[in-house]
């Protein structure tokens, strides 16, 4: 298997430029300080999902590895409320689709308006998200 042809992509920081505007987005106070520990119970669910997916490697999110946030979601939705076989709440990994869902959108709608280039992905890009440091098995434009 190759790595995909490496492309830039267009895509912002995401924060608006303009300082009003970035007070404007109130990241700690307007959530971490409100829900403290359902963040933390994500960050644990991306940990355990990094370790079961891409073990021995740094934490990241390999976008190859699912691409059905809403499927995923649903699932784990019917046992909110309960425990995982390793561990991990249902909730916090609805909450960890629910994030990666709303992250790809945004991408999306951002790679449609912007001209900042920050990130090396393949052409795939965002179909399938991958980047550069995963394999894109079955992507077409894969160089054979």
């Amino acid at each position: 298997m190759k790595k995909c042809e490496l492309i830039k992509e267009q895509q912002p920081t995401a924060l608006p430029s303009d300082a009003k505007a970035r007070k404007d987005v109130p990241i700690y106070s307007g959530v971490i300080k409100y829900f403290p520990r359902a963040l933390a119970a994500v960050a644990e669910c991306s940990k355990k999902g990094n370790d079961q997916h891409n073990p021995g490697k740094p934490l990241h999110w390999d976008r190859s590895k699912s691409g059905d946030e809403l499927d995923a979601l649903s699932r784990h939705l019917t046992e909110a409320g309960t425990i995982d076989t390793d561990g991990i709440r249902h909730s916090a990994k609805v909450a960890w689709r629910a994030l990666a869902n709303l992250e790809r959108e945004l991408e999306v709608e951002n790679t449609k308006t912007s001209s900042t280039t920050t990130n090396a992905q393949c052409k795939c890009w965002p179909l399938g998200s991958h980047y550069s440091d995963t394999l894109c098995s079955g992507c077409p434009n894969t160089k054979k």
